[in-house]
């Protein structure tokens, strides 16, 4: 196991007097109640193939601090790629105005810890970047072999390592080493004249062997043309208000964005959610249990810290369909009077942290996915979403499935083109009617936007059948 402060002192500290760090923060935080320097190194790299040729390909180092400080509900923010005594010094003259003539008593902070999620070793320099491309030709070769339909093959794969020090005003510190990788894979099909496209990808925090190996990159090349051969036989979606099932894992992206950022701290202590003022009662049929977890190892979304110094939780959102807490960083805790629960996130250093998600899983049901499927008499089966987006006031939201099929009399039917889910997401849940006993994770590749901050992410669910929502299609039910 790395030393995370050792290795993360040797980035910073050989450019910054570490002394005048921890003064410069005390200095900025004078009078505040929190308040923390945020020291970041970053590595990042972009290898993408189209037509059996590299297309593009980059690698990127950036450094920098984000220096904050925090009074009441206003906060004092600066950051720099310059990691120098003088520009820490410029840093704190700026912020330090935000807790002028403040008189707050600076908070606890948070507790060290000593799990580790994670694999501490940087992905891009365990793995040379010839053997990169080369794999990548081979997953190009491999899927234009599989069936003559195949047109075209795009694949692409990303890492990239993030070491942060957070710095206190009383002189604690906490580190975190943190690698990240992802391979897409997306094939286009065509048969009698029409093209249709099939896409997948996989990732986690950990080493580009876990992806790149041959059973991995397989798997995902014959998941994406299964799906594009799939889209070959699709036929219009149906239009109406009926019964949708939702497949386990990746389906639980609409989970994160119907009802995860409305269950976020800022927006219920500013009652700007859908969800403000509705602790303690119930906003989901019985049975429907979501948690939000950033200690799973390995996964896109967890963290063994936050952004703030903050050790990631397991936090219970919504328990039997009753909303028993929310997503917090240290300020809007501390502004509604609860815990910090290890979400306060932030893209990079240029950033300030915010309550966000990290993995949001719905919990396990009693019921057989079989059962559910029997259960329907005719409805939609949706098993991939691409695109969606929510209005986090009204909690409205609308999502495009990418994999759908019909239901039957129970059956499984044709797939379906273009269906849209059209819902509220504080009504949606009350519209769960049942879950099944097969709750599985996503493949690793979410990214969460808010207010222009995008953060690694990660969702899941088990089988799902929810009644009454209204697809939008092409062919009126």
């Amino acid at each position: 196991m790395t030393d995370a402060l050792a290795a993360t002192d040797a980035l910073f500290f050989t450019r910054l007097d570490r002394a005048a760090a921890e003064r410069l923060t005390r200095s900025a935080t004078e009078g505040a109640e929190d308040g923390e320097l945020f020291l970041e190194h970053r590595e990042s790299e972009a290898i993408s193939l189209e037509d059996s040729r590299i297309r593009s390909a980059s690698f990127d180092v950036t450094s920098g601090f984000g220096l904050r400080s925090v009074a009441g509900e206003a906060a004092g923010y600066a950051h720099a790629a310059e990691i120098s005594e003088a520009a820490l010094g410029r840093a704190a003259e700026t912020v330090k105005a935000v807790a002028a003539g403040h008189s707050g008593t600076l908070d606890v902070g948070p507790r060290a810890t000593n799990t580790q999620l994670y694999s501490e070793l940087n992905p891009l320099s365990a793995m040379a970047f010839a053997a990169k491309t080369e794999m990548l030709a081979e997953i190009d070769a491999y899927a234009r072999a599989r069936d003559p339909r195949v047109r075209q093959v795009m694949a692409s794969i990303f890492g990239e390592w993030q070491a942060v020090q957070i710095l206190r005003p009383d002189g604690s510190r906490v580190a975190d080493l943190r690698p990240l990788v992802r391979l897409n894979v997306s094939v286009v099909v065509e048969s009698n004249g029409r093209r249709e496209t099939g896409s997948t990808g996989t990732g986690g925090r950990f080493a580009y062997e876990r992806v790149l190996n041959p059973a991995t990159w397989k798997a995902s090349v014959e998941e994406a043309l299964r799906q594009a051969l799939l889209n070959l036989d699709s036929v219009p979606a149906p239009a109406g208000e009926m019964e949708v099932v939702l497949g386990p894992g990746w389906p639980g992206i609409l989970l994160h964005e119907a009802i995860g950022h409305g269950l976020e701290g800022d927006f219920n202590r500013k009652k700007t959610s859908a969800f403000a003022g509705l602790l303690g009662q119930r906003i989901a049929s019985p049975g429907v249990t979501v948690v939000d977890d950033g200690t799973m190892p390995d996964r896109r979304g967890s963290l063994t810290v936050d952004d703030e110094g903050t050790p990631s939780g397991r936090t219970t959102l919504i328990e039997d369909g009753i909303l028993v807490g929310f997503l917090q960083d240290r300020q809007n805790a501390r502004l509604m009077g609860v815990a910090p629960t290890g979400n306060g996130r932030r893209q990079s250093h240029a950033h300030i942290p915010m309550p966000r998600m990290t993995n949001t899983v719905m919990l396990d049901g009693d019921r057989d996915p079989g059962e559910i499927m029997a259960s329907v008499k005719r409805g939609i089966y949706a098993v991939n979403f691409g695109g969606g987006q929510v209005d986090i006031t009204s909690g409205k939201f609308v999502f495009s499935a990418s994999e759908a099929y019909l239901i039957e009399d129970g059956k499984l039917g044709a797939p379906v083109k273009g269906a849209t889910l059209i819902g509220n997401g504080p009504d949606a849940l009350t519209k769960v009617a049942m879950v099944g006993n097969d709750m599985a994770l996503d493949a690793g590749i979410g990214t969460c936007g808010k207010q222009g901050q995008g953060v690694p992410v990660g969702v899941g669910q088990p089988t799902l059948k929810m009644t009454g929502l209204t697809i939008g299609g092409t062919a009126v039910v």
